[in-house]
């Protein structure tokens, strides 16, 4: 009888033995390693929140996450070694679409979901079936900055981008739809991972905007709008949501006054909206005594929709049943933010609103 009770006990304990586990690559040091780092600890305090509560019925939730140092090969590597020694069954949150191109062989090889990257790039939503994104895209946020700053028919505007493949794309992104105002923009590009050169200032002054519209980072974002105010020249600056609002505000200092941004997801004193009010409740048990910042907040959220997925994955979440339950998530309101998921359409997200940059380093929209 005694072996017959033990055997029960152990038939009705919960099937899971291991963790969930979700795979990250991110820039944890180097030039962009702020940004990388808010995307890591969004997650974190949302999954904390989870497992604090008792986890999922399928598990606690775990967050891997390896540091690629805003290097593509690194990238590459770091997906490899998540997918096939980790086991992760997802992918989550890469800084850019950059760093998320180089997973990409790994994701389609192995059928892993690729949730969230931090980026509003079209290029991104061309890969594969696997890739779902939360976001609006640049087109998007560039048609906002166009309603921000009324008729730009007659407004001289130069484009700060990088000078690859996706930095192209992004300037032709802007062109493209500043077209529509009757605006043909100058194209100014910078190298990667790399600092504002005296010919890149140069650059921007000669071409005399009276708006330039920010593609890149934020490190070399504020060494370029920096050197603009020390030369005097009266430049408005206006920035897509990639630069990072928060990391930008920041690195600006007192020469934030006057620059706007694009932002994907409410400020984070947004305490009416009721997701951002979870997240920040999230974010102080997690131990952080600072504001959000917008890229952590996007990150919490994130983290909550890929949560849901999970919730409707089985009794086992794999890579298999996470991608069904996500391709099959339908409308999805996270509280205040709402997503959608259907087979064959994954990437969602249309939140975008303008916001001003403060010199003490906050996010007003």
């Amino acid at each position: 009888m005694r072996l017959l009770a033990c055997t029960l006990l152990l038939a009705a304990a919960p099937a899971f033995a291991q963790d969930i586990v979700v795979g990250q690559s991110a820039p944890l040091t180097g030039g962009n390693a702020e940004l990388g780092n808010d995307i890591r600890n969004g997650a974190l305090a949302y999954f904390k929140k989870v497992n604090d509560a008792g986890g999922l019925p399928q598990g606690r939730l775990r967050l891997e996450t390896l540091d690629d140092k805003n290097q593509t090969q690194l990238a590459a590597e770091n997906t490899r070694k998540l997918v096939e020694e980790q086991n992760v069954v997802a992918l989550f949150g890469y800084a850019s679409s950059t760093l998320s191109i180089p997973a990409m062989p790994t994701v389609a090889q192995y059928k892993v979901p690729f949730f969230a990257p931090f980026t509003g790039a079209g290029v991104i939503r061309k890969q594969n079936d696997y890739v779902y994104t939360i976001r609006a895209t640049y087109n998007e946020e560039i048609n906002k900055i166009g309603n921000f700053w009324g008729n730009l028919g007659s407004t001289r505007v130069a484009v700060l981008h990088y000078d690859d493949l996706v930095g192209k794309q992004n300037f032709d992104t802007v062109a493209a739809v500043l077209k529509k105002y009757g605006s043909e923009p100058v194209s100014v590009p910078i190298k990667r991972n790399a600092d504002i050169t005296d010919a890149n200032v140069k650059a921007v002054i000669a071409a005399d905007p009276n708006v330039l519209v920010v593609t890149t980072l934020y490190a070399p974002a504020a060494q370029m709008i920096k050197r603009l105010k020390a030369a005097n020249r009266a430049t408005m600056v206006t920035s897509l949501s990639f630069a990072g609002a928060s990391q930008l505000a920041k690195a600006l200092g007192p020469d934030a006054v006057g620059v706007s941004i694009a932002i994907t997801v409410p400020s984070p004193r947004a305490q009416t909206v009721p997701v951002v009010r979870e997240c920040d409740e999230a974010w102080a048990a997690a131990g952080h005594k600072e504001i959000m910042s917008v890229t952590a907040l996007e990150s919490c959220i994130a983290a909550k929709v890929l949560v849901e997925g999970m919730r409707h994955a089985g009794k086992e979440v794999t890579r298999s049943s996470l991608q069904r339950a996500l391709s099959n998530l339908g409308r999805y309101d996270a509280g205040g933010y709402l997503v959608e998921f259907r087979p064959g359409s994954h990437y969602t997200g249309s939140y975008v609103s303008m916001a001003l940059l403060r010199p003490n380093g906050e996010v007003r929209e």
